[in-house]
């Protein structure tokens, strides 16, 4: 008996050893080539199980700092503002700004938070990785300048910081830029997921803003991670989510619906709004900055002074914003109140990211559309059906937030997801249609296109514009051997690139001056020398790589 137990722990530790072997060669071998399709689906159970955690983390850290820091949870700022002094009111987010701008001005090359628009553009042009030491300085900068009362919301931060997980994983993995692309999405997809407890927003919302196209291979990893994320925050959270329950809360009549698209409609303008009021904030603030030579780590601090006096007398701009939210949605505001609470929300939030303090732009549309929801119920039933008023307020909170943000089904579904009310989803979708296509004649692009656009990233063009910029002319160029004309003739007919650009300069040049050549130049080392010819770029060469590059994104999306 005794040898039998004997022989059977060394079976089962010979067992387990090869077991422990097989997974190490399994993980190396990973490494080596890359994963397979269904053992990407593992993967991204773990990645959405590991950005849960760090949403639930992220978010739980930044609430404690705010309820030290106020002394009160953000829901009861209220009423903690007619107990502390002034000076007390302004000083925090004048510290948050401070510290906010000494984070960024330290550890990024440009003092600016890195946002969904970065993961946009990694997703597009950077082969899905985005810069991990400027994401996670973007991850703290945020987390300090939203604790201490900037006016934005937290998925803007945490997005980027799954993707800064998801990047990590990539290069554990030597994942190829399709795999890598997809652990981006399914770490925006389970960011999401955790965040507002909508698994299903949290996949649509990754394949319609960061993917920016619906694949097959694509869907089962991003679902898997999504539901990871949301599973791992509701486990850690215990189930307690901001919730908004209604009842019974549908269109009662068909004649409604004209007044659903009349919101859409005013709901569009007010996202036009709220996106020209940041872009213009963000240019007045970079116009006095270069004016005045303010340090940019100042930056952050002088609109944290600013939002601070504002917060003296509309505490209600501190933070996210989601007891406002709440109000509105349960129609416990006046018509009066509602119009100055708008005004000042989109002033705060303009400051707030105008003035690079960090955050997103979804939780403030969020409140502002809620309450212009509210407003127009007030209107449309003269107060006289609370239910009614709360669709409206619901309706409209979806509406601005999906003409901002350019996703309508993606933020549909999380305001449905959040609620818990799918019998409104005829109203919100009504006013979503209306909302974001108004939107698309008033603002060309949605928030995160036009960030990129502004530093003249074409992502919204599609494919076939923005792949040119992601091709050196260095990495393609063939040696000096031109035959048609001499040096001296391509420089002085400007038949030339330099070695920094892309094929997005080169490609034009070649029509426009009607050659097949072009050539390359070093950049100037002194002002007064001349660039040096370091090689040619053929057209052919162009063309040849610019179609290769087509096919391959064209089978990525169709696969």
């Amino acid at each position: 008996m005794h040898s039998f137990i004997g022989q059977l722990a060394e079976d089962l530790r010979t067992l387990f050893l090869r077991i422990v072997d097989e997974f190490i060669k399994l993980i190396v071998g990973i490494r080596l080539i890359g994963p397979s399709n269904f053992q990407r689906w593992f993967i991204a159970a773990g990645l959405g199980g590991v950005v849960g955690l760090v949403s639930y983390y992220f978010i739980e850290l930044l609430q404690a700092l705010t309820r030290f820091l106020y002394r009160a949870d953000t829901d009861n700022l209220l009423y903690w503002v007619h107990i502390v002094p002034w000076w007390w009111i302004v000083m925090i987010p004048t510290m948050g700004g401070l510290i906010t701008g000494l984070i960024l001005w330290k550890f990024t090359p440009d003092g600016r938070v890195r946002s969904i628009s970065h993961v946009i553009e990694a997703a597009a042009l950077k082969n899905g990785r985005v810069h991990e030491k400027h994401g996670l300085a973007s991850a703290f900068a945020s987390f300090f300048s939203l604790s201490m009362g900037a006016s934005a919301g937290q998925e803007g931060p945490l997005v980027h910081l799954s993707a800064v997980v998801a990047s990590r994983l990539s290069a554990w993995f030597h994942a190829d830029g399709m795999t890598a692309r997809d652990f981006l999405a399914c770490a925006a997809a389970a960011a999401i997921g955790a965040s507002f407890n909508a698994p299903i927003a949290g996949i649509i919302f990754a394949h319609e803003i960061i993917l920016r196209h619906y694949s097959v291979s694509s869907t089962t990893p991003i679902t898997i991670a999504s539901i990871m994320g949301t599973i791992t925050g509701h486990l850690l959270s215990g189930g307690n989510f901001a919730e908004v329950q209604f009842f019974q809360l549908s269109v009662t009549s068909y004649s409604e619906l004209p007044a659903f698209l009349l919101l859409g409609f005013v709901s569009g303008i007010v996202a036009a709004i709220l996106v020209r009021s940041i872009f213009i904030a963000e240019d007045t603030c970079d116009m006095v900055q270069s004016h005045f030579k303010i340090p940019v780590w100042a930056r952050p601090m002088i609109a944290g002074l600013l939002l601070g006096l504002l917060a003296i007398s509309f505490p209600h701009i501190i933070g996210v914003g989601y007891q406002s939210t709440v109000k509105a949605l349960h129609g416990n505001l006046a018509f009066t109140e509602i119009l100055i609470l708008v005004t000042i929300k989109i002033l705060a939030t303009s400051i707030t990211l105008g003035g690079r303090m960090g955050g997103g732009v979804f939780s403030p549309s969020l409140m502002v559309g809620a309450m212009i929801g509210l407003a127009f119920g007030l209107i449309a039933t003269s107060g006289t059906d609370i239910g009614a008023v709360q669709l409206y307020a619901l309706a409209g909170m979806a509406a601005v937030s999906a003409a901002v943000l350019g996703a309508p089904l993606s933020t549909s579904l999380i305001v449905l997801e959040m609620t818990r009310d799918w019998n409104a989803a005829l109203a919100v979708l009504a006013a979503v249609s209306v909302a974001c296509g108004l939107a698309a004649r008033l603002m060309d692009k949605s928030f995160f296109l036009s960030q990129l656009e502004r530093r003249g990233l074409h992502i919204a063009a599609g494919p076939q514009a923005y792949l040119l910029a992601t091709f050196k002319v260095t990495s393609h160029l063939s040696p000096l051997r031109l035959i048609e004309k001499s040096v001296a003739e391509y420089r002085e007919m400007g038949a030339f690139v330099y070695a920094h650009e892309s094929f997005e300069e080169a490609l034009p040049k070649y029509e426009e001056l009607d050659v097949t050549t072009l050539l390359v130049l070093s950049l100037p080392k002194e002002k007064d020398q001349q660039a040096e010819a370091i090689g040619q770029l053929e057209y052919l060469d162009v063309l040849r790589i610019y179609s290769h590059a087509l096919a391959d994104t064209s089978a990525e999306e169709h696969d």
